[in-house]
């Protein structure tokens, strides 16, 4: 149940390769919880042959997602397979208030299990992600001044106490890395770190399959390590960042007397197009990363590095130059460079990990009493 619940669809052999067990007890297991609606089999093809698809039965419930970024609001619903049901997104004021922010997304999710024709009490449990180090144990923003208006906010008993269900909150970088370790570019890596480079800098990492929080949920916030001890300062109160050197609002700052008012997504695409300015900008974006990503490479000896997030939308004008600095900057090893690649999963990443902290939450196969 848990092999099925982690990767959403996978074949009887694929079952038995993960959980160890012989083919016929793989066979004979799914046949049990099928009979039982625990699970659901479709035929399918790998590699030419005939195999059969095993996913988590629809009528288990359902779970959401919510991902706060810095201006809009995304929430996805998913059944137990993780097969995503609807999807929505809506803007958000500049700095808007918790309270605000919280009663909307309440909001939306109600109104998206209601637009399935499902009951709120198939709500399993709701996974949060926010642009902010979370105490996973109490469900706080670990920081103060980082997410203004969120400050002290316990976002798990506010949303849970509108929606009557369990929610779990965590850094959004850190679903970031969980889903594309689960789902994405880092799928098989039990060592990753993820990047989420958008409107500012985010970091997750997963070490030994499992997320690293730390002391109070800060690990992995790369966007504030120091590249430059005398640099700008950061709204986190230190000097010179990686955040002021490649976040959105420095990169359009940098463009804005030659290319007037522009926004990330036009930076990219002109980049894209062969604008020399444009290109110059996500070139030094790559290299100031590069820089960051190696230190945390030297610290942590990930087997894969992924970059997500709007920025890595740029391919390899930021994955190139970054590419190159971690490898110059990085301890030789036997093993060679670590890879650097772009998240597979895009956009979606981060909702992606909150619907998979929501199915961990719920613990579909431990509510239905299922012994295996």
């Amino acid at each position: 149940m848990s092999a099925v619940q982690q990767r959403g669809s996978l074949t009887q052999i694929e079952l038995a390769g993960v959980t160890g067990l012989s083919p016929a007890t793989v066979s004979n297991i799914v046949k049990e919880l099928t009979s039982a609606g625990v699970l659901h089999t479709s035929p399918s093809t790998r590699s030419g042959r005939r195999a059969l698809q095993v996913t988590l039965a629809r009528n288990l419930g359902l779970v959401a997602g919510v991902h706060f970024g810095t201006r809009s609001l995304r929430v996805a619903l998913a059944d137990a397979s993780m097969q995503v049901l609807a999807d929505q997104r809506m803007p958000l004021a500049p700095d808007h208030r918790a309270d605000t922010g919280l009663r909307r997304a309440a909001l939306l999710v109600a109104e998206m299990v209601e637009s399935l024709d499902a009951r709120p009490e198939e709500l399993l449990a709701v996974g949060v992600g926010v642009p902010a180090p979370v105490d996973v144990r109490s469900g706080r923003i670990a920081t103060v001044g980082m997410l203004r208006g969120w400050d002290g906010v316990a976002v798990t008993d506010v949303l849970a106490e509108e929606l009557g269900t369990p929610v779990t909150v965590d850094n959004d970088a850190n679903l970031g890395a969980l889903a594309e370790t689960r789902f994405g570019a880092a799928a098989g890596h039990d060592a990753v770190a993820y990047l989420r480079v958008s409107h500012g800098v985010g970091g997750g990492l997963v070490l030994g399959g499992r997320l690293v929080h730390g002391r109070a949920g800060v690990a992995g916030e790369i966007g504030h390590v120091t590249i430059d001890e005398n640099g700008p300062i950061c709204r986190c109160g230190n000097r010179g960042c990686l955040e002021t050197f490649v976040g959105a609002p420095v990169l359009l700052g940098m463009l804005a007397s030659s290319h007037g008012h522009l926004t990330l997504r036009d930076v990219i695409a002109r980049a894209q197009e062969g604008d020399a300015g444009c290109r110059r900008v996500l070139f030094d974006a790559g290299q100031h990363l590069g820089v960051a990503a190696a230190n945390l490479c030297n610290l942590v000896d990930p087997e894969i590095v992924v970059v997500g997030g709007q920025l890595a939308e740029a391919g390899e004008i930021l994955l190139g130059p970054m590419r190159t600095v971690v490898e110059q900057r990085t301890v030789p090893s036997t093993a060679g460079p670590v890879e650097v690649v772009a998240s597979r999963l895009g956009a979606a990443a981060e909702v992606r990990g909150a619907l998979a902290v929501a199915l961990d939450t719920a613990g579909v196969s431990g509510s239905l009493g299922v012994t295996v």
